[in-house]
């Protein structure tokens, strides 16, 4: 059952986004991505776990729509209207249907659970300072805070493999204008939430590791040197017949915009979903 629980705190002005020209001139993710001896870690002890299911003959894959993940939604505000980041019920619940179209296939459904709305400037500019007050459910709860953060971004996340570090931390950050219908052209059809939850649910950038090394982990996402912007169809970074294919500009875990946007492979599905069980599946 949904609730709703109001929160409100003092107002005053904050940093508004950035923007040129109408078109969102910010950072696209700010997610911290760990470094690669971090990395070769974090995959050796992957590799081990999915090596584990296999042999306890659980599988790797989940059917589709059969994990059900919780959502809390935390509006963050510095002020009573949507454009001080009081984003209304409808952009939230539309939300919700983009992360839920933008999943199908993968084993996962996102049922919201509740929202909250507090008033808080200092928040609004940085909202990792509300996590330890706001957030709600374990590891496999996601929580997602809507606000402005500072530095013109539109969004970040935490990685799975850093929940038991760290809890109060877990969860999704978006810029509230990058909700459905909101003011971040082209970044406002919802898919700044759909790319950060990637993240949450343990994929690193298309791009990641540029053209050497395991890129981005991933065996069916051709390898990319750099983030695409835009929406540059065709374009090729990595050429030499090692890397194959063009870059995966259409990918969600790219930096395009968000119409440019439309597709997980069925690699990275089954990343996340074995990601999902060993570090987000009570």
């Amino acid at each position: 059952m949904k609730q709703m629980i109001l929160m409100l705190g003092a107002a005053l002005l904050s940093t508004s986004a950035a923007a040129v020209d109408g078109r969102w001139a910010g950072e696209r993710c700010s997610a911290i991505m760990p470094s690669e001896a971090e990395i070769d870690l974090i995959e050796r002890d992957f590799s081990a776990f999915k090596a584990r299911r296999i042999n306890t003959r659980r599988g790797l894959f989940r059917a589709p729509a059969s994990v059900e993940i919780p959502v809390w939604f935390h509006v963050i505000s510095q002020g009573s209207l949507p454009d001080q980041g009081n984003v209304p019920m409808d952009q939230i619940d539309d939300q919700m249907v983009v992360l839920n179209d933008a999943y199908a296939g993968t084993p996962f459904v996102f049922t919201l659970e509740g929202v909250t709305r507090t008033t808080n400037p200092v928040w609004y500019a940085n909202p990792d300072a509300a996590k330890s007050s706001l957030r709600v459910g374990g590891a496999e709860t996601l929580n997602i805070y809507s606000a402005n953060p500072s530095g013109g971004v539109l969004g970040y996340a935490t990685l799975p493999w850093g929940y038991s570090a760290n809890p109060d931390a877990d969860g999704v950050v978006v810029l509230y204008s990058s909700l459905p219908g909101g003011s971040a052209a082209p970044y406002n059809e919802g898919d700044t939430g759909t790319h950060e939850v990637g993240h949450w649910l343990g994929l690193y950038h298309t791009f990641q590791g540029g053209c050497r090394g395991a890129g981005d982990s991933v065996d069916d996402t051709p390898f990319e040197r750099s983030p695409a912007y835009g929406c540059p169809v065709g374009r090729d970074s990595c050429k030499g017949p090692r890397k194959p294919g063009d870059d995966p500009v259409d990918n969600f875990m790219d930096y395009v915009d968000d119409f440019c946007m439309i597709r997980f492979t069925l690699d990275q599905s089954e990343r996340m979903d074995a990601m999902h069980a060993q570090y987000r599946t009570p």
